[in-house]
């Protein structure tokens, strides 16, 4: 009974102490997303480790304040283009710090097609869209009626 209790909890499950692949009875810990390391060496300040995501979050918010004070074309166009961005850091970088959230795969997908939507969204933006979808007008009007 002990042996299957350590078993089950990653103990040796035998005489060569062989480690067993299941997982433990009570999760004790969670793991750290692919490529959530530092982005910077310990000994470098915080900022230095973290700066993926600071630089993404200060260009949010510069996008942000742009819409705040009256151009919400530039703002959303800017919030955007650092959401794409913040796709291709995941990618490229090893280690991106706290813009890891989840698995390598899921934060890009995720970042990209925020950022592509918003992007497209900011191009539609009336008055006078510098973009026109043919059928984007129509949908509308069938929505709002």
């Amino acid at each position: 009974m002990q042996a299957e209790r350590q078993q089950g909890q990653g103990g040796p499950a035998g005489p060569a102490g062989a480690r067993s692949r299941r997982f433990p009875e009570v999760t004790r810990d969670t793991a750290r997303p692919e490529g959530g390391g530092r982005a910077a060496p310990r000994d470098a300040p915080a900022p230095a480790r973290q700066w993926p995501m600071l630089s993404v979050l200060a260009a949010t918010a510069a996008g942000l304040l742009s819409t705040a004070l009256g151009h919400p074309r530039v703002g959303c166009l800017l919030i955007g283009a650092v959401l794409i961005a913040a796709a291709v850091l995941r990618q490229v970088l090893p280690s991106v710090g706290m813009l890891a959230v989840r698995s390598r795969f899921t934060d890009m997908v995720t970042y990209g097609i925020l950022g592509i939507s918003i992007t497209l969204l900011a191009l539609v933006m009336e008055p006078e869209p510098m973009l026109e979808i043919p059928f984007l007008e129509s949908t509308v009007r069938f929505i709002v009626r």
